[in-house]
């Protein structure tokens, strides 16, 4: 295949996404059953990540470029126009290659009269490349590379800090990876890292978590296939310790994981803990991603496809007995992992957020009468927007009288949030993530 072929996968992959009608999360699968061959598929992916990661800035330049806008119908050629911009400023690609090989792309998609006009803009782009980014870089959602609504929101909610979020968001995030302390130590595992070849460092705040120095395919990571070591963010794996006063040197407890799917922080609680535990989600294709993963790892759980916000579809999985700990990974904006799905910068809308934080509120109080008095309710998010996360646990706490918070007051990572704890995208360490650890009063 060749490289114009390449760029033109790219471009019909994001087409979708530009239109706001789809994401990136299949790709890895899409490519594997393509005719791309395996060592062109992380240019693949740099494209079609690039592009969303810069889009607003993209889009503004292509703007600057074009003498009208393209129509729906060809916004494959204006992915392409994209993707030459971005492996101009932004990838080793010599600027000829760019230039040609993508405009050259325009015809394996079929449409031969769009390469004039692309070799156009980008030659164009090449002559004024610094007197075009000076003009469009006075606007700050274009210098920043978030949409206007997204900006907004981080000033509200971080007005000592929205720009270092920008700026984290902007970058593609470290791999980082969750020791499974059932097989070894996490020191074990640092040792065999360093046999293979791989730099690597422990975590500072995650007891079980290694980041890479440089990411790798995790066919590379010794042990992986044996379920020795998996990819989970620091953010993420911190969910363990908080649970663990309420689940470590107990007799076996009944843990609900009540969104469960891909089953990351499911598989780490049952590494952690002898536990009764009960993977729900609402998505059965999700819910297979969570089988695969406890395979791999060697964990079993009972796993049930159900809407836990709709007290109406109990019955289909709930025996009735009350759970000694919840944990309710909500669905939400994913504000605190755009660096590693960008394409939340084109399908997220404003009006989202609150329809998430409605959502959120049925499941807290949907899942609350199902915990035994005593027990614990561990509410997490990868956001940074306090709609839903301090708002949200604010107003939970309001209007149910036996919740109460029990939020760890000597935790040495994050910040205070309201009733929570928040952690904020830093470049080299740890995604956006919110905690609140609620207590069923006895």
């Amino acid at each position: 295949m060749n490289p114009g072929d390449t760029r033109a996968f790219a471009a019909q992959r994001l087409v979708p996404v530009l239109n706001g009608k789809g994401s990136l999360s299949s790709l890895d699968a899409e490519l594997a059953s393509s005719a791309i061959k395996e060592r062109d598929r992380g240019f693949v992916k740099a494209l079609c990540f690039g592009v969303c990661r810069a889009h607003p800035r993209l889009d503004a330049l292509a703007s600057q470029l074009l003498r009208q806008p393209m129509k729906q119908r060809d916004t494959d050629i204006q992915a392409l126009l994209l993707i030459g911009l971005y492996q101009i400023l932004h990838m080793r690609v010599p600027p000829h290659a760019a230039v040609s090989e993508t405009a050259g792309a325009a015809r394996a998609l079929g449409k031969p009269w769009a390469t004039r006009v692309l070799n156009g803009c980008l030659r164009r782009f090449q002559r004024e490349s610094v007197a075009l980014q000076a003009k469009v870089d006075r606007d700050a959602p274009v210098a920043l590379w978030h949409p206007n609504w997204l900006l907004l929101e981080f000033r509200d909610a971080w007005p000592d800090a929205w720009r270092a979020i920008c700026e984290a968001n902007n970058e593609a995030g470290p791999m980082t990876l969750r020791v499974n302390r059932r097989h070894a130590s996490r020191e074990a595992y640092l040792q065999r890292l360093e046999t293979a070849g791989l730099d690597a460092a422990p975590c500072r705040f995650a007891e079980d978590g290694i980041q890479l120095e440089t990411p790798c395919d995790v066919t590379q990571l010794p042990g992986f296939a044996e379920g020795d070591v998996s990819v989970q963010d620091e953010s993420a794996q911190l969910c363990a310790d908080l649970l663990t006063p309420a689940l470590a040197d107990k007799d076996r407890q009944r843990v609900l994981d009540a969104c469960a799917a891909p089953g990351g922080k499911t598989a780490h609680l049952l590494e952690r803990f002898e536990a009764d535990l009960t993977a729900l989600d609402v998505d059965p294709t999700r819910l297979q991603r969570v089988s695969s993963t406890l395979q791999r790892l060697g964990l079993e759980a009972t796993l049930q496809a159900a809407d836990a916000s709709d007290p109406a579809a109990d019955e289909s999985w709930w025996d009735g007995q009350p759970f000694d700990a919840i944990l309710l990974d909500a669905p939400c904006s994913g504000t605190g992992v755009i660096r590693r799905h960008p394409d939340i910068k084109l399908a997220r809308r404003h009006s989202d957020v609150a329809e998430l934080a409605a959502l959120q509120a049925r499941l807290l109080d949907a899942l609350w009468p199902k915990l035994a008095p005593g027990g614990t309710l561990l509410y997490a998010t990868c956001s940074v927007l306090p709609a839903e996360n301090s708002a949200q646990i604010e107003a939970f706490l309001s209007r149910t009288p036996d919740a109460v918070a029990d939020m760890p007051d000597d935790l040495d990572w994050g910040q205070a949030a309201g009733h929570g704890r928040q952690l904020l995208p830093t470049p080299a360490g740890h995604d956006g993530f919110f905690y609140a650890r609620l207590r069923k009063r006895a």
